[in-house]
């Protein structure tokens, strides 16, 4: 398998290919993405396993939208049946890489509790912090930055895993590792990629809104303003979301190449 060092230049161009794939048929793409989050939202609410299989399958449904952006640029026809689709290829990889990724952030979520006692752990598994006024405070910046470091190899090793798996049939071993060299030969595109991220889901948008609310408070209907901000930031959402899933096929296909064994 070859991998290819690209230029910092080259992360810049991920999102664009992915906004161009999601042009190929913005309603598809937006609606498996929507599928996407429903099928793990809805697993994350059944009692006592629902974590687990959530962090299961979310391997093979990440498949399943990179082949719908695959057959997107390529013309081809995609479905609910591409995104489920995932599943069925080296499952039992697909599944211990989902198994793996889980422990290896509750471990890491877990070692945390050496800097704040576990406060950060308590507030990731019950989405409510013991002492509120910690978060206040800042308390929780720390521990939330060395949960960052930690992370960041096994998010590389992460990365290009799940495909690696079902499209080349790699064993977990060899998926983690060739995503970790992946990512690592290829920072510097990754460091653009992140940024561009940073600029268009969060700095841009962040401006735009701020601005619209400003100028929809200073007119008379003040109650209108959530009525025009709340849909056109669900909008800017799906829109949003939808050219990362694909710019993450853009990534893959740079460096590793389109194999037809897909």
């Amino acid at each position: 398998m070859q991998v290819q060092t690209l230029p910092a230049a080259a992360g810049w161009r991920w999102l664009p290919a992915g906004f161009a794939i999601f042009r190929r048929n913005p309603p598809l793409l937006t609606m498996l993405v929507v599928s996407y989050w429903l099928t793990v939202l809805f697993l994350n609410v059944l009692p006592v396993i629902g974590a687990l299989a959530a962090s299961l399958v979310i391997p093979g449904l990440s498949v399943g939208l990179m082949q719908a952006a695959r057959n997107l640029e390529r013309g081809q026809s995609a479905g609910l049946q591409t995104l489920f689709g995932g599943l069925k290829t080296n499952t039992r990889t697909l599944v211990a890489l989902g198994a793996l990724y889980l422990c290896c952030t509750l471990g890491v979520l877990g070692l945390s509790a050496l800097i704040d006692g576990g406060e950060l752990l308590r507030f990731m598994l019950s989405g409510s912090p013991a002492d509120k006024e910690t978060i206040e405070s800042g308390n929780l910046m720390l521990p939330a930055l060395f949960v960052m470091i930690l992370m960041l190899p096994v998010l590389m090793a992460y990365w290009f895993a799940p495909v690696l798996a079902a499209w080349h049939g790699l064993g977990v071993g060899k998926a983690l590792f060739f995503s970790f060299v992946a990512c690592w030969l290829n920072w510097r595109a990754f460091f653009t990629y992140s940024l561009g991220l940073l600029l268009v889901a969060g700095v841009i948008p962040g401006l735009v809104f701020a601005l619209l609310a400003a100028v929809l408070a200073g007119g008379e209907g003040g109650g209108v303003g959530a009525f025009v901000i709340m849909p056109l930031m669900t909008l800017f959402a799906l829109i949003v979301f939808s050219t990362v899933y694909a710019s993450f096929y853009a990534s893959y296909r740079d460096i590793f190449g389109s194999p037809e064994i897909v």
